[in-house]
Parts: C-alpha cells; sequence; structure tokens
C-alpha cells in the first residue's frame, strides 16, 4: 500500500502569562490518543496583540487558535469574518485559519451552558456574574439562552452593573446562580476570591468558578461550606476545546 505523506498541522493558544494553559496539555494528549503525530500545539505567549499577525504569518501550518486572556476580544480586529453568535457576544475564544482569512467563534458559551445544565433546578432563575471581561460575555449570552435572568457586578459598574458594595442580602437572596468569571483564587494565589458576602449563601445557591486550578477554588469552597452546590471550570474547557476542535475540523 502506497503511503500518504500527511502535512503537519499545527494549533495553539494565544493569550499572555499562560504557562498554565489547559489547552496545550489537552490537545496534546488527544493528537497522541488519536495518533496524530503530525498535529502540534503550543502556547502563544503574546506581550500585546499587535504580535499576533507575525504568528499568523509565520507558517502555512498554522490551521487554528484558541484564545484566552486577554485577548479575546482584542482579537476582533485581525479577523476575516465572525460567526454570527460570536458577534452577538462580542468576544472570540476559537479561530478557524482558512483561505479566505481567519474566521472567529466562541465556545465559551457552549461550554459554560452545558456543564451548567445538570445543576439547574428551578429555582434557579436569577444569576450574577463577577467580572466583565470577555469570559463574562459568553456566560451572559448562555445564561440569557437558557431564560435566566443575569447582572454583571463589576469593581467600576456602569450602567446596569452592580458595584461590590451593592450586593445586599436581598440582592444575594434573589439571585441564586453567581459565576465567578474574575481570575481571583486561580493557582497560585488560591486564597483570594471575590469581595462577596458569602454570609448570605445557602443551599439554594449554585456557585459556578471559570477557574479549574486548584479544583475547589476559595468562591466555591465558600459557597459549599453554606450548603450551595458548586461546580469549577473543568468540564467547561473540555467542553469548549472539544467544539474547537469540530470547527478547525468542519467545512465553512
Amino acid at each position: 500500500m502506497e503511503k500518504i505523506e500527511r502535512k503537519a498541522h499545527r494549533y495553539g493558544l494565544v493569550g499572555r502569562q499562560i504557562g498554565y494553559s489547559f489547552s496545550k496539555g489537552y490537545f496534546t494528549e488527544k493528537f497522541k490518543v488519536m495518533g496524530l503525530d503530525d498535529h502540534s500545539y503550543e502556547n502563544f505567549d503574546l506581550e500585546t496583540i499587535k504580535e499576533f499577525e507575525s504568528i499568523v504569518k509565520s507558517s502555512a501550518a498554522i490551521k487554528g487558535f484558541n484564545v484566552t486572556i486577554p485577548y479575546k476580544e482584542a482579537i476582533l480586529p485581525y479577523l476575516s469574518k465572525i460567526d454570527p453568535k460570536a458577534e452577538k457576544i462580542g468576544a472570540v475564544n476559537t479561530i478557524k485559519v482558512t483561505n479566505n482569512g481567519l474566521v472567529g467563534y466562541n465556545t465559551d458559551s457552549y461550554g459554560f451552558q452545558n456543564s451548567l445544565l445538570p445543576f439547574l433546578t428551578k429555582h434557579h432563575s436569577k444569576a450574577l456574574i463577577l467580572g466583565t471581561g470577555g469570559a463574562s460575555k459568553a456566560v451572559a449570552f448562555a445564561l440569557t439562552e437558557l431564560g435566566i435572568d443575569t447582572v454583571k457586578v463589576s469593581r467600576n459598574p456602569h450602567g446596569n452593573e452592580l458595584g461590590y458594595d451593592g450586593l445586599t442580602e436581598e440582592v444575594l437572596t434573589s439571585h441564586t446562580i453567581l459565576v465567578n468569571c474574575t481570575p481571583l483564587g486561580t493557582h497560585p494565589a488560591i486564597t483570594e476570591k471575590p469581595d462577596i458576602p458569602y454570609t448570605h449563601l445557602n443551599e439554594q445557591h449554585l456557585l459556578f468558578d471559570l477557574i479549574y486550578n486548584p479544583k475547589k477554588t476559595s468562591f466555591l469552597a465558600e459557597g459549599a461550606l453554606r450548603g450551595a452546590a458548586t461546580c469549577n471550570g473543568l468540564r467547561m474547557l473540555e467542553l469548549q476545546a472539544e467544539k474547537a476542535w469540530e470547527i478547525w475540523n468542519s467545512e465553512i
């Protein structure tokens, strides 16, 4: 049988200070299991988003990117096309390299929504989103799709956002889903957590942390201590990674 020569396929994560990268380990193992020895995944650790253009031009073998903090919004001007859902969200975390340029997608909303669903009960009708970055936009979009009212909480609130000093007992009692979209509590700063009045939490609450390292952040631990259901970001990352893989291998 004639041996088929396969071309190299490079993928990578665009972000800043991403040595901790979940994606690199996940896809490296995935390629190994699938026998894709011509596939590779690397970290593109950029000081500024301006460096992105030279990376794209550096190799025709690059087929796709994941995008993380702080570039999920800053990456938008470098794209030739944006998927309608990602455009509504206003942030991109997956890029497919095509013959017609770079196409941006958002798989965060898919990953978050599908990892949250098993924990939802009928009293989970309102949510507080802690943080206002690119990830929070995907979370807000996913919650709205599920018919859950959302309010964002920020250190510098604008418009309909709440400040942390506005998290009264009444607000915490009525908003039974809390999603941490801030980096507070990420390893190695594991004692940090969002500045909210945890004493108002109870068994009606569901706390979701986008952080996956450590498995139980201080934010989640405070909720568990008071009987709340908790979930970290690991399953979300796995789901959004698989959705990215699907996109990279799809015909568009």
